[in-house]
């Protein structure tokens, strides 16, 4: 074996190794590992694992929210060999004055109960409002909220010092003024990748930041009107823009283009 293929061989072995534990990924005791997405990937974000939620474009979003959410849009969506890029632009579509994307696991991810962990750095801004969250794939209890809502994290950027999760039930919404919302004060949100994370089992779900727990909401063993996650629930990643929370204090046009970046998605089940 001359040099030259002795040190071709040693390079190809190095590389491998590192391909190897790039792929190695944690997985916390008593859980295995049931569906990721590393972002380690060029282009559209999987078509396997995301879809485009568009539905809200042509009567309105929920919230009265501005923006217009495309679909397999590489300006709004798009992964660049590490992570995954969720923009909000300002640009005309729709009658609508700003772009982004609402990505969606519904039908190709869909869980009930399990650990779910995103790690994420923000965008900033007033008026800018991304959101990790969950809802049901099959509405079995009926329309918003009877079969519930589960949000991972918000933050709206009027508020740079907070991020908030909440539950959202017949019983326990926002348009009743009962909902269940609890936050945490935070620092380096934009700067820094920080991890959010879902526990969910039958009698509670729990939500943490960077492993720092503040938020519980319990099963109280009624009905579905209190407690309607024991149903599946696919995952959502989205930046909305303005809104009855995320402008209420205006927009700030001056900030545009804002992102989420994504470092990874992980679910894991009990074993």
């Amino acid at each position: 074996m001359n040099k030259i293929t002795g040190f071709l061989i040693a390079l190809a072995f190095l590389a491998a190794s590192c391909e190897n534990e790039k792929k190695e990924i944690p997985v916390p005791e008593g859980y295995q590992l049931v569906w990721h997405d590393e972002f380690d990937y060029n282009g559209l974000p999987d078509a396997e694992k995301w879809s485009y939620d568009t539905v809200g474009n042509d009567y309105g979003w929920g919230n009265n929210e501005l923006q217009y959410y495309t679909s397999r849009d590489k300006d709004n969506a798009f992964v660049d060999g590490e992570k995954l890029h969720i923009k909000a632009i300002k640009e005309e579509k729709g009658k609508r004055d700003y772009t982004s994307a609402r990505l969606i696991t519904k039908n190709k991810g869909d869980w009930k109960y399990g650990r779910f962990e995103f790690r994420a750095k923000l965008p900033q801004g007033r008026g800018i409002w991304p959101a990790i969250w969950m809802l049901p794939t099959d509405w079995e209890y009926g329309d918003w909220p009877a079969s519930g809502e589960i949000d991972i994290m918000e933050h709206v950027g009027y508020n740079p010092d907070s991020v908030f999760a909440s539950a959202h039930t017949e019983a326990y919404n926002h348009v009743k003024g009962t909902n269940k919302t609890e936050g945490i004060k935070v620092r380096n949100i934009y700067d820094e990748f920080h991890t959010y994370t879902l526990e969910w089992e039958e009698d509670e779900y729990r939500v943490f930041f960077d492993d720092i727990h503040f938020f519980t909401f319990e099963n109280e063993n009624k009905t579905f009107k209190e407690w309607p996650f024991d149903k599946p629930f696919h995952i959502l990643l989205n930046v909305a823009v303005g809104g009855n929370w995320g402008g209420k204090e205006g927009v700030d046009d001056a900030i545009f283009p804002q992102e989420m970046i994504v470092d990874y998605v992980r679910v894991y089940k009990k074993k």
